[in-house]
């Protein structure tokens, strides 16, 4: 079973591979009893938002066998939420982002690290999640 931090910065990594921006991820233990971690991110547009889901969700598959227990705006991808339990994968287009400030609203909490470095060698484990 891999840890919540680590499932954070691998959703993250397969995130940045679809070149997602504005990434953060929010530590929430012991301030929201429903999960770990957010990861917030954005496309530049509701596309890029859906490609990003979709390198998210094929990415956490084939590295951790992880699938969703619940997936919500999909179709219109104008914000996409990704329920992996411990993590919550929000991925943005940017009007949705900016109008509901997510990142805002948790602004109290600690960030987690994401040093693009790391980000790049973990996604690179799982080649073929990147290619997809």
């Amino acid at each position: 079973m891999i840890d919540p931090e680590q499932l954070t910065k691998l959703a993250a990594a397969f995130a940045a591979e679809k070149k997602a921006i504005d990434m953060v991820a929010l530590d929430l233990r012991g301030v929201a009893g429903y999960t770990d971690f957010f990861v917030i991110c954005q496309g530049n547009t509701p596309r890029q938002a859906k490609a990003i889901h979709d390198g998210v969700h094929l990415g956490m598959k084939k590295a951790v066998g992880a699938l969703p227990r619940r997936v919500e705006g999909v179709s219109e991808a104008r914000w996409i939420l990704m329920d992996y339990l411990d993590v919550v994968v929000h991925v943005f287009a940017p009007e949705t982002r900016e109008f509901y400030r997510l990142d805002q609203l948790w602004g109290e909490v600690p960030r987690l690290p994401l040093d693009p470095d790391e980000l790049t060698q973990l996604a690179a484990q799982v080649p073929e999640a990147a290619s997809a």
